[in-house]
């Protein structure tokens, strides 16, 4: 039997899983300034992003054997230091990914079809009011036949290129590190893969109606001034994949200058108080950060994270 500090909290559906293998399971959030104290008895402990797993606090910890993240990124942890003492650090990369997926394309609906600023807009009563909003709001666009350039060719860019093919868009990948990436899709039964060719960073810019970033932040943005200026005219941005991978002055340059029609954004650079000039954009789509907050990826990241708890641990 081992114990386990489930710091940020786990679905049910985990944390019973945990309990049926016969280890011993605290739910009750530490404090991250007493986890230097309270860590030590623990073999294994669970967070989310809230918790950060640092060489100092490892290195107080002589029995821990596993560091658990419930999500795709690590950047909250010290992998490298944890690994070098023989720490396994698991995450969960597959379990959000079609929730992910689908907020993204809730941020280019909503920015297609003016939804995020029209609902602030509906007037109480009047119909003059309703008149003018209709009016303005009469220009938008349809997804399809427009071509959705996907950065980053993981699980997470596979389904929400799954998504944009069974809506009628093209799609184009970039990944320096893939060559080349498969679509598994299921249509009326039929179930079938297409292969893509990941183009150029410059192709994708030139030619993408829709940008999406599915990348981790690996210290430097990857949409930065000279990105911008070599995008398409009239472009939209969607990024739900980590705050500091579009460089936000850049970013709001091209969106006053034209270059970029509008953007959805559920990631910032500086969370959880993400700039007001950000916050108050006509012409940006928003939400806090909950790629992964749907019931189903929780319970799906709970069982993949005990399920490999278990395995390390028995």
């Amino acid at each position: 039997m081992a114990k386990i500090l489930i710091n940020d909290g786990m679905h049910p559906s985990g944390i019973q899983l945990l309990k049926d293998a016969g280890h011993e399971v605290n739910t009750n959030k530490i404090e991250q300034e007493e986890l230097s104290t309270a860590l030590p008895e623990y073999d294994a402990i669970c967070v989310r992003s809230a918790t950060k797993v640092r060489e100092d606090l490892i290195a107080v910890c002589p029995n821990l054997k596993v560091i658990g993240r419930g999500g795709v990124g690590l950047d909250n942890i010290d992998v490298t230091y944890a690994r070098s003492n023989n720490i396994h650090v698991i995450n969960t990369p597959a379990a959000s990914s079609r929730s992910v997926a689908e907020l993204t394309f809730a941020h280019m609906l909503s920015v297609a079809r003016f939804l995020y600023k029209s609902n602030r807009n509906m007037p109480a009563d009047g119909d003059t009011e309703f008149k003018s909003l209709k009016k303005s709001f009469a220009k938008g666009f349809e997804l399809e036949g427009k071509t959705l350039g996907i950065i980053g060719a993981g699980r997470i860019g596979r389904e929400s290129a799954k998504i944009a093919l069974g809506i009628g868009m093209n799609v184009q990948f970039h990944d320096p590190f893939v060559a080349s990436t498969e679509v598994a899709m299921t249509i009326a039964g039929n179930e079938m893969t297409i292969p893509f060719q990941t183009v150029t960073m410059d192709q994708l810019l030139a030619e993408s109606d829709i940008l999406s970033l599915h990348i981790p932040f690996t210290g430097t943005p990857v949409l930065a001034k000279d990105e911008f200026d070599k995008m398409k005219k009239g472009i939209v941005i969607i990024n739900a994949a980590r705050g500091g991978t579009i460089n936000e002055d850049a970013l709001l340059e091209a969106i006053d200058s034209g270059i970029v029609a509008a953007a959805g954004l559920d990631v910032f650079e500086n969370e959880p108080t993400p700039r007001k000039d950000l916050l108050q954009h006509p012409r940006i789509s928003l939400t806090p950060h909950i790629g992964a907050s749907t019931n189903e990826a929780q319970e799906k990241i709970g069982i993949e994270l005990a399920e490999q708890l278990i395995d390390l641990l028995s």
